[in-house]
């Protein structure tokens, strides 16, 4: 039996110490390049971190996710990629660095190197040779290499738009940053203004990312809707208004054509042209349109403000009836969306309704109801589809049909044609910010907008430069700024502007596959290798901007002809989890609340594996997470017994001429290989780790109530110390280690991944559904492959079944093996 003297107390930062110098030493979680290596890949990756400089909780989830799998297929044998990098651009850094008064280089290698040793702390099985950091010029040289390649090919582009501006920070704004009209991060008013911006052409590819999200099938169809309606395919109608003493014509695009009987006047955006013409003249209309520049552009925040406006005292012609038709200008509608002006039907807009029931402009019904009842237009808008009313030859004809015959006339008098539209508008690349990748384009007073030669990238960015949250620094640094010009070799300005940090996001896993390559983005063959990602793991935050401009630089990669295609293919991400957040009190995770909880503490107090035991337990990845201390303690009480366990299987004895119970062995040895189906089932089927740490607990259960009494209890009790410390080994890899160590089983982690085998769990007893006079009556338990007259016995034996035997003649038998047991009787 076992010595309970020879167990010691489970001292988890020594074990950790240990394991995680050997696993650096010994390189175990580099991933393979050699082309002759039969293993199969696998490509694992979780989203990059921002260096903030210290870890939360959210990240050690999402990083335990990643490992459990990526150790879990390193044990079944694949070639695994599994890297770590740094999102190192952004608009943070350059805040902190201003409040600390540090250039934003400077405290970004400082939360690096701070957060590397975090992450090696809690024993992540990270390939740490392929690290990259955006803010490296070996990294972002390539993207602007790439954006040269796309302002060839005329998908990189330079315009005028309307952007969320602050002035005391001196940058555009995302609709995102903009918190009730003000600035999230200095709290002023955020004002519309134009302004000169880089852009990239998504809307080229916006039909081959809608049509692509269909072949997704390993991503949730949450996210995939989410972006479906991100990019927002709608078919409607292009109409050209003539404009009345004009030679112009107004154009707007809608998807009720069928209501363009019903238009009573015209509104256009505040920057519309002819809005800015007109205010020329008029100091009113001048004034309101200064006053537009402080209304927010999110849509949802436009549906619920008070709808404002002035006439143009211009009008635009109607294509089919030539009525004339009042243009204005109005807040609701938006420069950036469509053509920047709307044919408005108030009969059938609940928006168009409000506006013009506050300016007393005329209402038209113009569709009735398709059941026939009337509708009171008085005081709502019908706004379905139905039957085309007060619509001269179009009257009859139900919304479908009407949408069609009423393009199709305006096809033929030339105004008008059908059109796919999307919501998606083209991706704004640049900002006025200092902290991000320089934009590789010169200005020239000769030659205008000149692109930086190739052989002169990267174009660095200064790194000892301190901002001041006004304009960026680049501005006034000569040493980046003058330059002489490529072309004419005149005295010229670099770009100021920098790249949007999603730029660097959009490309970093591809990196992955050759990090050190210094050609080009990617080395193909590598890309080959290990495109795409075979599991993604990240927020639901991320499910639109980020993994939509994933998909679309991926494809502008493959267009440039940096990879191949076919073997390749057209997306970056095969599968895709998005984990829940961690909560505490119900609430997220935030300083602001004070309920956050370090993760250096918890490690330090419990060990690394003792978080990462609780982390994976308390729900399903795809949940949220509720934080709980008395749960914290219960991982670690779990893994204490483990570490008893397996010390006293390891100095356990046995009497050589002990009997043992082979029933009690069969069960054991039963339950061993059903617990290695079930943690496999949990890996290959949703990551449900919570249940298979709850498989490990049980087997952890049954191992500690057997009593090994002879050579063949103990051989299997020692078969199922060695299969739980091989399928721990994902979750708690360090204890694992030492375990399997302590077993004389050597290295674990790499190929030998235990198989569970059917017949060992395959149960001496089955249950047989009985059915007596042709209905189910219930279930007997009897021994596997037993005969009719053991079934008909242990049915007699069963008070509830027995009863409906009382009074019948037995007529026939018919068994099944191990699955049905069928009583033909009649009336006796």
């Amino acid at each position: 039996m076992s010595d309970p003297e020879n167990t010691t107390p489970y001292r988890a930062a020594e074990i950790e110490r240990k394991w995680q110098r050997r696993w650096a030493e010994s390189g175990c979680d580099r991933a393979g390049d050699d082309p002759a290596d039969p293993r199969p890949r696998y490509y694992c990756l979780a989203m990059f971190p921002y260096p903030s400089g210290s870890l939360h909780m959210g990240h050690v989830r999402n990083y335990c996710i990643s490992d459990a799998i990526a150790r879990y297929k390193r044990a079944r044998g694949f070639n695994v990629l599994h890297p770590m990098g740094w999102d190192a651009f952004g608009l943070p850094a350059e805040n902190a660095a201003i409040a600390h008064d540090v250039a934003p280089a400077d405290w970004t290698r400082a939360n690096i190197d701070q957060m590397r040793a975090q992450l090696r702390r809690l024993g992540l099985s990270f390939d740490w040779s392929r690290e990259i950091a955006t803010c490296h010029p070996d990294y972002y040289r390539h993207e602007q290499w790439l954006f040269l390649q796309l302002l060839e090919r005329g998908l990189a582009y330079r315009a005028e738009a309307e952007v969320n501006w602050c002035a005391p920070c001196h940058t555009v704004l995302a609709n995102e940053q903009v918190v009730d009209g003000r600035c999230w991060r200095c709290d002023t008013p955020v004002t519309r203004k134009s302004l000169k911006q880089w852009f990239l052409r998504i809307t080229d590819y916006a039909g081959e990312l809608l049509e692509g999200l269909d072949r997704l099938e390993g991503w949730p169809e949450r996210v995939r809707e989410m972006q479906r309606n991100w990019i927002g395919r709608s078919h409607g109608t292009r109409i050209r208004f003539a404009i009345a003493g004009r030679d112009e014509t107004l154009e707007v695009y809608t998807t009720r054509p069928d209501t363009l009987m019903g238009v009573t006047y015209m509104a256009v955006a505040p920057g519309h042209p002819l809005a800015v013409e007109a205010a020329q003249h008029d100091p009113r209309l001048a004034a309101f349109l200064d006053e537009c520049a402080a209304v927010p552009t999110r849509e949802a925040e436009i549906a619920r403000m008070e709808k404002r406006g002035m006439p143009l005292g211009i009008e635009a012609i109607h294509p089919i009836t030539g009525e004339h038709l009042p243009i204005w200008v109005a807040n609701f509608v938006l420069t950036g969306y469509g053509t920047g002006a709307v044919m408005s039907v108030p009969a059938h807009d609940t928006r168009d309704f409000a506006f013009a029931r506050a300016y007393g402009l005329p209402i038209r019904q113009v569709i009735a109801p398709g059941d026939g009842s009337v509708w009171d237009i008085e005081n709502a808008a019908f706004v379905e589809e139905g039957v085309l009313i007060n619509s001269g030859p179009f009257d009859g004809l139900e919304s479908a049909e009407a949408k069609r015959a009423i393009t199709e006339a305006l096809q033929r008098e030339g105004r008008g044609e059908a059109e796919v539209h999307y919501r998606l508008r083209d991706w704004l690349v640049s900002r006025q910010r200092y902290w991000g990748a320089p934009i590789p384009v010169i200005h020239c007073d000769q030659c205008g907008v000149v692109p930086v030669p190739e052989e002169e990238l990267p174009v660095v960015l200064p790194t000892d430069l301190k901002p001041t949250g006004g304009a960026s620094p680049l501005t006034g640094c000569a040493d980046f700024l003058q330059v002489d010009c490529p072309r004419c070799g005149t005295p010229a300005q670099r770009e100021t502007d920098t790249f949007d940090t999603f730029v660097e996001s959009s490309w970093y896993q591809m990196r992955y596959a050759s990090p050190r390559h210094d050609a080009a983005m990617v080395e193909a063959e590598a890309a080959a290798r290990w495109m795409p990602v075979d599991q993604y793991i990240g927020g639901i935050e991320h499910a639109v901007l980020h993994l939509l401009y994933a998909r679309f630089f991926h494809r502008l990669m493959r267009d440039c002809g940096l990879f191949d295609a076919d073997r390749v293919g057209d997306e970056p991400f095969r599968n895709l989890l998005t984990q829940g957040m961690v909560l505490k009190d119900g609430a997220k995770m935030s300083k602001s609340k004070g309920n956050t909880v370090d993760p250096q503490a918890i490690v330090d107090r419990y060990g690394a594996d003792t978080a990462r035991i609780f982390i994976l337990f308390a729900a399903p990845p795809e949940k949220d997470l509720e934080w709980n201390d008395s749960a914290v303690e219960g991982a670690e009480r779990f893994l204490r017994r483990v570490w008893r366990l397996v010390q006293q299987c390891a100095h356990e004895t046995v009497e050589e001429e002990a009997a043992g119970d082979p029933a009690a062995v069969r069960a054991l040895r039963r339950a061993i290989h059903t617990t290695i189906a079930r943690v496999d089932h949990a890996f290959d089927h949703g990551f449900g780790f919570n249940v298979a740490i709850a498989a490990l607990m049980e087997l952890t259960n049954a191992l500690t109530a057997f009593t090994a009494s002879d050579a063949a209890s103990a051989a299997a009790r020692r078969e199922g110390c060695g299969v739980l410390v091989r399928l721990l080994h994902p979750f708690a890899p360090h204890l694992a280690c030492e375990c399997a160590e302590l077993l004389g089983l050597g290295s674990i982690g790499k190929g030998d991944w235990p198989e569970a085998d059917p017949a060992v769990m395959e149960a001496d007893h089955v249950t047989l559904v009985v059915q007596i006079g042709g209905k189910r009556r219930g279930e007997i338990r009897v021994a596997r492959g037993c005969g009719e007259e053991e079934a008909l016995a242990a049915v007699r034996a069963d008070v509830r079944l027995a009863r409906w035997l009382q009074g019948m003649e037995l007529v026939k038998v018919i068994l099944v093996p191990d699955r049905l047991l069928n009583l033909v009787v009649r009336p006796a």
